[in-house]
C-alpha cells in the first residue's frame, strides 16, 4: 500500500483509482472470475483494475477490458463515481469510476487476472455474495439507469 511520509513523521495512506466497466452484448453482461491471487478471487467483478500513470480513465477502462476479457469496447459512458471511504473488501479505498460500454469484437485473450469470463443475462446474475467487492450494486445501478434514465455519472 502506497503512503506519503510528511518531515514530522505524519503518514497519509493514499487512495488509488481504478476503472471498471459493465460489458454489456445482445442484452447480456460479462463479467470475469478473479483468480487465486487477486483480493476476492474467485468471486464475479466487472472488468477493471487501477490506473496506470499517463492515461485517461477512458483509457484505462478501455485497457482494463481488453486485458481481462480481450474484448474491443465503443460507447464507453461514465455511470458512477464512487468514491466512498467505506466501500467493501478494499483495502486501499479505491476510487472507482464506473462505466458502461458495448462489446463489438473478440480480438485477444483474457489475461491471468480471470480464471474465467461468462456472459449473464441482467435477469440471472450470480447471487451478490458471489459478486466481488461492491460490483453488484453498480450492476443494480444500472439497471435501473435502464428502465429509467437518469443524470450521469452517480457521484459517491
Amino acid at each position: 500500500m502506497l503512503n506519503c511520509v510528511f518531515e514530522d513523521g505524519a503518514q497519509v495512506l493514499l487512495r488509488h483509482v481504478t476503472a471498471d466497466t459493465i460489458i454489456i452484448k445482445d442484452g447480456k453482461i460479462l463479467l470475469v472470475k478473479r483468480t487465486g491471487k487477486l483480493l476476492e478471487s474467485g468471486k464475479w467483478a466487472l472488468a477493471g483494475g487501477f490506473m496506470d500513470r499517463d492515461e485517461t480513465i477512458a483509457e484505462a477502462a478501455t485497457r482494463e477490458v481488453m486485458e481481462e476479457t480481450g474484448w474491443k469496447i465503443k460507447d464507453l459512458t461514465l455511470l458512477r463515481i464512487n468514491d466512498r471511504p467505506n466501500r467493501p473488501m478494499e483495502d486501499r479505498q479505491n476510487i472507482e469510476f464506473v462505466h458502461f460500454a458495448t462489446a463489438i469484437e473478440k480480438i485477444g485473450k483474457a489475461d491471468a487476472e480471470s480464471s474465467e469470463q461468462k456472459w449473464f443475462d441482467l435477469d440471472k446474475l450470480p447471487p451478490a455474495e458471489e459478486i466481488a467487492f461492491d460490483h453488484a450494486d453498480n450492476i443494480e445501478l444500472y439497471k435501473k439507469y435502464l428502465k429509467t434514465p437518469f443524470g450521469l455519472p452517480v457521484i459517491g
